[in-house]
């Protein structure tokens, strides 16, 4: 299967959204932007990167969209992940052989010039959503070696090899949703976990925060996942965030914010998490990263 990314990249005009579509004079349509991944490229870098260059904007990922499938001329599934997409900048097309024209459109102008029914579909599920006020993403601390070979406090043991380098992949993944608070729980693998990132996005400090941190007493879980989801809110109102905790409260607050009692489908992966997309108190969506 050949897989691709893209974005609906979004601005303001005014009081209104335009949504920017691409001209590819090889095939003479007006499409979304997006391209091919490369090799080991994660979907959503690969659709900041070829919004960017196919439209000259950087974008902020907003939230992930449905996946568009459909069969090359050659009998070749392809399969195009999207991003609802925040521009922060502007410049020149980069990838000038793929396209030749801009336009920013109105999302109703902007249905009627796109060629595809596919794409019309992703950009009808954008317009139908509210605004996005804000955007966090929940991670899991990265690998830090085993508990039972640790012979001091365990809030102090620290990311091993393999963590310090998903703590990396993190960095790259989450840099370019440019966030404005870095959060860790208590423990110190949660915040070396978002130290790459830290230092990527202009040295923002990482917060400690007892509220992401698993209880040592099972029965204290239930209040320890409350505390987590009062300080979530308080964190919607910065706009964006990153949020590193720990894996066996993570699934619990997870559940909580979909209003589900069922844990077990969040289960979450060490160096792995969730983008959380608000519009207000409404939780929009939750897509694994």
């Amino acid at each position: 299967m050949e897989r691709a990314a893209g974005g609906i990249l979004l601005r303001r005009s005014g009081d209104r959204a335009e949504v920017c579509l691409v001209h590819r004079p090889r095939y003479d349509d007006w499409s979304l932007p997006k391209g091919k991944l490369t090799d080991g490229e994660e979907p959503l870098l690969a659709a900041v990167r070829e919004v960017e260059e196919e439209t000259g904007a950087t974008g902020i990922p907003r939230l992930r969209l449905r996946d568009v499938d459909y069969t090359l001329p050659d009998g070749r599934p392809k399969n195009v992940a999207y991003w609802l997409m925040e521009a922060v900048s502007d410049g020149p097309v980069q990838d000038t052989r793929e396209v030749d024209e801009l336009a920013w459109l109105p999302f109703e102008e902007a249905a009627a010039r796109l060629t595809y029914d596919d794409e019309k579909a992703v950009l009808a599920e954008a317009a139908a959503l509210p605004p996005v006020t804000a955007v966090i993403a929940l991670v899991r601390h990265a690998r830090a070696g085993e508990r039972k070979k640790w012979s001091g406090r365990d809030e102090l043991r620290p990311l091993d090899p393999v963590g310090a380098k998903q703590a990396d992949r993190l960095a790259a993944l989450l840099a370019p949703l440019r966030p404005h608070r870095l959060v860790a729980g208590t423990p110190l693998r949660c915040t070396q976990t978002l130290e790459p990132l830290a230092a990527a996005v202009g040295g923002r400090p990482v917060v400690s925060d007892g509220a992401f941190a698993e209880p040592d007493d099972a029965d204290r879980l239930p209040a320890r996942v409350a505390a987590a989801l009062i300080r979530l809110a308080e964190l919607r109102t910065k706009e964006r965030a990153v949020v590193c905790s720990q894996g066996k409260l993570m699934p619990h607050v997870l559940a909580a914010l979909h209003g589900v009692d069922d844990h077990h489908g969040f289960k979450t992966p060490k160096g792995a998490g969730w983008l959380l997309t608000w519009s207000g108190d409404r939780l929009l969506g939750a897509s694994r990263l």
